[in-house]
């Protein structure tokens, strides 16, 4: 209540600062732009741009609104009582409309403190919380201009293929540590079956994968163009999934893994596939299905409604109700929603959100991407289930409310099918339909954020994306502030811990009596400069953020000259039977754990866990878990762990074990 309040005094002083404020920012505005129209792309261009239109708005309709008020006197001098009533109305009409839109220009919230390094939920992968940072600010243009016409940041100019593709491949290596994209993706394919109960095996020939995208911009009315890459209309160039990070994915499951390309599936079902992204995938790989909501456009597929694929909303018509966009509380209530049939038919799928901020929803990624998954024309009916069902009114803030990104996250169809998870974070943006931001914070400094997110676990990794956007988008950047929304983050405390469920709302998206468990591990970082959680730290077990700069697995060149003090040796004999040895080296002393893990990520065994001075060491394990029990035949993972200079590192080799 604090934050609604200071959000209250925020805005009301907004509102008497900004004539004064408008009239200077148009004018800055004005003076850079003319004479150099490219100067609109700079941040303090687009920080003064929002006071700017506000200003003009609100000097619009204070003339208008004059102008009505002068009539509507002279009409009632003449005693014409309905003219001079309809000016009049005019008059008020056009001051109130003009005056609080020109001071709603954007968000306006003020920053939100939350307590950091405390998490909650189980950690969920290989290596249990761990979510891949890849960064390269050489994979997009950084002189773009992402709306202008005819040079979105969408096209090839911006985007370098070959950068986003190594991009790709560091990410999934890191997640899985694997030497080769191959291994990787044999581990990821192997851990997410053992978790489906479907056994130690990797991907069959005969499986099929759903590539979820996210293009909100893409319905009827703008995808009917001769031109797609010219697109005049006022949403041109919002951030969406890249195509170009599409590519690469494709590339890794076609010529990797050796995925049929007729196996293939791509689309946002609600929605259709611009023809610059149809004709960059298709031209590499034809036989890739392409889905769409009309079969209108060359070489898509119309996507097909289920009568099957059911989602129950946890609320049980409590909260949902049909909606306007105006009002989203109005209506009956909805209980359920379908789903199309591709999400009964795919084996699994990869989900690729856009990393953005919402103004409905404070963020939005893996979970908010499923409101286009369900066959309604709109998701209006879902925003009940928000923070901010309508804009600029977060009549839900706060925590312990039922969020509807819980049952989207853990569904048996769009949740529990994910394969793992790759957030795109090339060009990221403040609000949903704006178009890609410079992020001002380090290592970014005034460029996009050229980033790619990789992670087994769902709430870890959009815990890890909502840091970034609050961290970015506060109120003195002149930008959108909605991460800054009080409950945010509500639904990530929900989908990690039960405890934290609103009362009377028991998760159960399948209605079938079986409540949810955690998803996964949710917490906050240290702070923006060092970007640490509790498994970076050596403190928890909650998020452990891998930061790849320039493809290399390490955060800077200390860590790097830190790694190659320690090794850790491949074991002997691997495969093996009944017992194996281990190695390693410390280049210099640390205390050290050395782990075995099994392919669903649950700690087996810890082998060594102590202060050791330099030099080289081996370990025994003879196959038995923590309590002495045999474990079963498959493949395990070995982790050097050590801790310098309060930062812990981490090096992981696998072996199997054949009973």
């Amino acid at each position: 209540m604090k934050a609604l309040k200071n959000t209250r005094i925020h805005r009301f002083t907004s509102k008497c600062t900004l004539p004064v404020l408008g009239l200077a920012s148009l004018a800055w505005y004005l003076i850079r732009v003319i004479p150099k129209p490219s100067r609109a792309a700079y941040p303090c261009m687009r920080a003064a741009m929002p006071l700017a239109s506000g200003f003009v708005l609100w000097l619009i309709g204070l003339l208008i609104s004059a102008f009505a008020f002068m009539r509507a006197k002279a009409w009632l001098r003449r005693s014409n009582y309905l003219y001079a009533g309809l000016f009049a109305m005019t008059g008020f009409v056009t001051l109130v409309l003009f005056q609080d839109h020109s001071t709603q220009a954007r968000s306006d919230f003020a920053t939100m403190y939350l307590e950091p390094n405390r998490p909650i939920g189980e950690a969920k992968g290989i290596f249990p919380g761990r979510v891949v940072w890849v960064y390269d600010p050489d994979a997009t243009n950084e002189s773009c201009i992402p709306g202008r016409y005819g040079h979105g940041w969408f096209l090839n100019e911006n985007n370098d293929q070959q950068v986003i593709d190594e991009m790709v491949s560091g990410g999934i290596r890191s997640l899985t540590a694997a030497a080769t994209d191959s291994a990787a993706w044999e581990n990821i394919f192997r851990y997410y079956n053992q978790n489906a109960g479907k056994g130690d095996v990797g991907y069959a020939d005969n499986e099929i994968i759903f590539v979820k995208i996210n293009v909100t911009s893409s319905w009827s009315g703008n995808i009917n163009l001769t031109d797609f890459t010219k697109i005049q209309n006022q949403w041109y160039g919002i951030s969406e999934t890249s195509p170009h990070l599409v590519l690469s994915v494709l590339r890794q499951l076609v010529y990797v893994v050796g995925v049929p390309q007729q196996n293939i599936y791509i689309g946002d079902p609600m929605k259709h596939i611009y023809k610059h992204c149809y004709d960059l995938w298709h031209a590499e790989f034809p036989d890739v299905h392409y889905l769409d909501q009309s079969e209108t456009h060359g070489g898509r597929e119309k996507v097909k409604p289920s009568n099957s694929a059911v989602i129950y909303y946890s609320d049980r018509g409590k909260v949902l109700r049909e909606g306007t966009w105006e009002d989203a509380s109005a209506g009956d209530p909805i209980y359920e929603d379908h789903f199309y049939t591709i999400f009964e038919e795919m084996d699994y799928m990869i989900n690729l959100p856009t990393l953005k901020a919402h103004k409905h929803a404070g963020m939005t990624a893996f979970a908010k991407n499923h409101f286009g998954s369900h066959t309604r024309p709109d998701a209006k009916h879902l925003h009940n289930g928000l923070v901010a069902p309508e804009q600029y009114n977060p009549r839900r803030a706060g925590y312990g409310l039922y969020r509807v990104q819980v049952d989207l996250l853990s569904h048996e169809l769009i949740g529990e099918k994910n394969l793992f998870y790759m957030m795109d974070g090339l060009w990221a943006a403040d609000y949903e339909i704006g178009v890609p931001r410079k992020f001002m914070m380090a290592p970014f400094n005034d460029d996009w954020m050229s980033s790619i997110f990789v992670s087994f676990d769902p709430v870890a990794i959009e815990s890890v994306g909502f840091d970034f956007l609050r961290t970015e988008f506060t109120a003195d950047r002149g930008l959108e502030t909605y991460p800054q929304m009080e409950g945010v983050d509500d639904y990530l405390h929900q989908a990690a811990d039960s405890t934290t469920w609103p009362d009377s709302i028991y998760y159960d998206p399948e209605n079938d009596g079986v409540l949810i468990g955690s998803i996964g591990v949710h917490e906050h970082w240290n702070n923006a400069d060092d970007k640490q959680y509790t498994r970076n730290l050596g403190t928890g077990e909650g998020i452990e953020l891998m930061y790849l700069d320039n493809q290399t697995t390490t955060l800077t060149d200390e860590t790097s000259n830190t790694l190659r003090q320690f090794n850790l040796m491949g074991n002997y004999p691997n495969p093996f039977n009944a017992s194996t040895v281990i190695e390693y080296e410390v280049g210099q002393a640390a205390k050290i754990r050395l782990e075995i893990y099994n392919l669903l990520g649950m700690k087996i065994r810890i082998l060594e866990a102590a202060e050791k001075p330099a030099g080289r060491y081996s370990a025994f394990w003879n196959g038995c878990d923590q309590n002495g029990m045999p474990v079963g035949s498959g493949t395990y993972f070995y982790r050097l762990s050590f801790l310098n200079r309060n930062e812990v590192y981490s090096i992981s080799r696998k072996m199997i074990l054949i009973k």
